[in-house]
């Protein structure tokens, strides 16, 4: 009746085909973003935070009740979306339900938690094997709530059939209590749906969980009544990780990713995004969203300027800084502060991606002539990082040009050697 642990898992160097390299050299040479899943691949530096989050937070005190928050800084192009997807792949490993959110104006502002819950449950991703992540991971509380109930059947299997039906309603009934009955009655009813092949109920239901909010007399007769808005939001999402720790998974990693500056918001919505954040941070360190590590992505830390009472609070609370085994209760996360040099990081991260590069394109690289490339897009990306524009994007927006053009000149190097 449990979440199985299937896990992403370790990867080596080895396993990377040429399907896959092709993909990461795309997707990194166009937007500078990195894929899903292929990160690995070409992730350089990140070592002391990643081996101190999963040791500290990630292997036990989180899947023993803990809770926890922390603030990820960095430029546009910093490598923060580079952060959290480690970050994922590490709570996969641990068998952690996550939900990467990119936070703006327009989808999930963070002044508005009845939409930053929507976007969690949308955005729920089990743990699942690479070519899925590949591809098009299931997502979403609607594909949590199949693959429960697809395992625990597999579970009743050998249970004769005319005791099934008594068997499933007793497994429900043991699943609670939850804070909210809508939400402990809507989970139930979701199995029952699915368990009867009612799936018009089913896709009811999952728009009541959503908080899409359906108007249907329906819902009450199965006693949903609570609608999901600014005032239930947070006891939803306590709900929701209460269900998931029932489920057998070690917690929920949510990421919340400010992919651009915040745009200007008037003074009002301003105060209550901050009064928003300073209450999720409350609610991880008291331990009110118990099983739960949140991980908020922000190109800085303009928005925390200003002298009112909740600026101060809130700057108090984000004050000390995490740097991996040294600190590791620390809240804030400074990608600039990373041990490495800028230009010998990017000489690392180069090297990966032209091993994945010589894969994608079954090309052999001069050494020589590797090495000045990427030496010379290191210092580039270095010199002309400017503001919000942090050199990591610069960098392999500029390097997998420069292979495109060692790859060109090799192959006519090739046939003047053949014509000769």
């Amino acid at each position: 009746m449990h979440g199985s642990k299937k896990m992403s898992g370790e990867i080596e160097f080895g396993s990377l085909d040429r399907t896959l390299a092709k993909r990461i050299i795309n997707e990194v040479g166009g937007t500078g973003q990195p894929p899903l899943y292929g990160y690995q691949f070409f992730t350089a530096g990140l070592d002391r935070y990643m081996e101190t989050i999963e040791a500290e937070y990630l292997k036990d005190y989180i899947k023993c009740g803990g809770s926890s928050f922390k603030m990820v800084v960095g430029a546009y192009g910093g490598g923060k979306t580079h952060f959290l997807y480690n970050v994922l792949g590490k709570a996969w490993e641990h068998n952690y339900i996550t939900s990467y959110i990119e936070l703006s104006s327009n989808s999930a502002p963070f002044h508005k938690l009845e939409e930053v819950y929507r976007a969690v449950v949308s955005n729920l991703i089990y743990p699942q094997e690479p070519a899925a992540l590949l591809n098009e991971p299931e997502k979403g509380i609607e594909a949590v709530l199949r693959k429960w109930h697809r395992e625990s059947m597999s579970g009743l299997a050998l249970i004769p059939v005319h005791r099934l039906d008594a068997e499933v309603e007793s497994y429900l009934r043991s699943l609670g209590p939850f804070e909210s009955t809508s939400f402990q009655n809507a989970i139930k009813n979701a199995f029952l749906a699915l368990y009867r092949k009612n799936e018009d109920l089913f896709d009811l239901i999952v728009q009541w969980l959503k908080g899409e909010n359906p108007s249907s007399a329906r819902l009450g007769e199965l006693h949903i009544y609570e609608k999901i808005d600014r005032s239930t939001a947070f006891r939803m999402l306590r709900c929701l990780v209460q269900w998931v720790l029932k489920l057998g998974y070690s917690g929920l990693v949510v990421l919340l990713d400010e992919a651009e500056q915040t745009p200007s918001m008037s003074t009002r919505e301003r105060s209550t995004l901050l009064q928003n954040l300073r209450e999720l941070v409350d609610a991880c360190s008291r331990g009110a969203l118990k099983g739960t590590m949140v991980f908020y992505a922000v190109p800085d830390e303009g928005f925390l300027e200003g002298r009112t009472h909740v600026y101060e609070a809130l700057n108090q609370r984000l004050s000390t800084t995490f740097e991996g085994e040294i600190n590791p209760t620390g809240v804030r996360i400074d990608l600039e502060n990373l041990s490495k040099d800028p230009v010998d990081l990017l000489r690392e991260i180069g090297a990966k991606l032209a091993k994945i590069y010589e894969v994608a394109y079954a090309v052999k690289f001069d050494e020589v002539e590797l090495e000045k490339a990427i030496r010379e897009a290191a210092e580039k990306a270095d010199q002309e990082s400017y503001g919000e524009i942090a050199y990591n994007r610069l960098f392999v927006q500029l390097i997998v040009p420069s292979f495109h053009a060692l790859r060109t000149k090799s192959r006519e190097s090739e046939g003047e050697n053949k014509q000769s």
